[in-house]
């Protein structure tokens, strides 16, 4: 009997990587770590500092700066609570992002899929993408002299028509909660449509093909195979524009109302953790810029934490669409 013999082809030779490469390779990959280190180094170096300028209300107030809502900085008679700052903070991002993420998902949609000619799908990507160019105070802006006029015979005939529910209960003053929200979703708007549809270009064709091949129509496909797939990149892009929401300054400052108060209506004026820093910081004083900073620490912990959870929610969205 004749042995066997393997008659697969043998691959060729790799060539030897010569010792000026491997110092370039061994070189890129210190840099790189230093780099991520560097990162790290100053996020700590930035908390260390607000935490060490916010330590005399800390000491003062402690936990209760979470639970109270009087912001007095009257020299002898100075309180300081910081709940009304953390739910307007919360609620305008929370509606912005309700508001947005339908609108941003559906545009991405409508530019990924081939219902249009790919200049004009080009042409629309990049006019939506200008808006992330817009300085904020230019949103502020228009929303104080087109969008709030705009939406006042909306907001009277929703409290009118609807008042008796707390979302709509108190009278129309034109700043509040949602004209701040509705620019809020404006500018968040481009994060969530570059995002998503990016993250839906980046899908091979095999889906659609087997979709296809399956008998799905165009929306199925859509629904049941793009969006799943692509999930994990949709929910980073909406986590990254809450980010963006909650640390929003000037255009909140110049329409929310500025008012230290908690109401459930979207009528309602009300405050920021952001805009209370951009209104009273310059002309702080004493235990009041420590008050302030200790609010730039929660507004801090807020956003860590947002990015936490967005990293913890896109970990678990694209774990089935991981080899293990």
């Amino acid at each position: 009997m004749m042995p066997l013999t393997d008659s697969s082809p043998v691959p060729p030779a790799t060539k030897a990587r010569s010792s000026l490469e491997k110092v370039l390779e061994q070189g890129f990959i210190y840099l790189t770590a230093i780099a991520a280190l560097w990162v790290v180094m100053v996020l700590l170096a930035i908390a260390l500092m607000i935490t060490q300028a916010a330590l005399p209300a800390i000491q003062t107030y402690g936990l209760s700066f979470f639970t109270t809502t009087t912001w007095n900085a009257v020299a002898g008679r100075e309180s300081y609570g910081a709940l009304a700052l953390i739910w307007g903070t919360v609620i305008s991002s929370a509606l912005a992002l309700f508001l947005a993420v339908p609108l941003g998902v559906g545009t991405a949609i409508f530019l990924s899929e081939d219902l249009l000619p790919t200049w004009v799908r080009s042409l629309l990507g990049m006019l939506i993408e200008l808006l992330a160019a817009i300085p904020s105070v230019v949103y502020g802006l228009w929303g104080l002299v087109v969008l709030v006029p705009l939406i006042q015979p909306l907001t009277r005939w929703l409290h009118q028509t609807w008042g008796s529910l707390p979302l709509f209960s108190t009278p129309p003053v034109g700043l509040g909660m949602l004209p701040a929200a509705l620019v809020l979703a404006i500018m968040i708007l481009p994060i969530i449509t570059a995002i998503a549809r990016d993250s839906l270009k980046a899908l091979p064709n095999d889906l659609r093909f087997a979709a296809m091949a399956l008998g799905a129509t165009r929306w199925d496909a859509i629904g049941r195979v793009f969006l799943p797939a692509a999930a994990p990149g949709i929910m980073g892009g909406i986590m990254l524009a809450l980010g963006r929401a909650l640390g929003e300054t000037m255009a909140v400052t110049m329409l929310i109302g500025n008012a230290n108060q908690i109401s459930p209506s979207l009528l309602a004026p009300a405050n920021t953790i952001a805009s209370l820093l951009a209104n009273q910081f310059a002309a702080a004083k004493g235990m009041q810029i420590s008050a302030l900073m200790y609010a730039a620490l929660v507004l801090l912990g807020i956003t860590l934490g947002v990015n936490t959870l967005a990293e913890s929610i896109v970990h678990r969205v694209s774990r089935p669409f991981q080899g293990h």
